[in-house]
């Protein structure tokens, strides 16, 4: 069983800072991907950030040079630092870890902003 859990959304100001948490435990294979997605209401879900166990990140356009993302291998955990934040920036956060062809899901954590 593999179990993954994100902390850390809230209500924030346009132009201010979030850091969201998530942390995996279980059967965890070394070899693996941990990221970060989005969804708006009546959106789909879309890639925000995803780093590998071998440190390799990737960015959507949207929040580059805004959000980094980065891990702790030894914690299975992986953070989002969300800088710069805009009204489209709204959604529901996944965090995913995906490893031998399939994804493993948290529940979500809300992340607004809004003045």
């Amino acid at each position: 069983q593999v179990y993954v859990a994100e902390s850390g959304g809230g209500l924030v100001q346009p132009g201010g800072s979030l850091r969201l948490s998530c942390a995996a435990s279980g059967s965890i294979f070394v070899i693996n991907t941990m990221g970060w997605y989005r969804q708006a209401p009546g959106k789909q879900r879309d890639l925000v950030a995803t780093v590998t166990n071998r440190d390799i990140r990737n960015y959507a356009d949207a929040v580059t040079g805004r959000f980094t993302i980065s891990r702790d291998n030894a914690k299975n955990t992986v953070y989002l630092q969300m800088n710069s934040l805009k009204p489209e920036d709204t959604a529901v956060y996944y965090c995913g870890l995906t490893f031998l062809r399939k994804t493993y899901w948290g529940q979500g954590t809300q992340v607004t902003v809004s003045s």
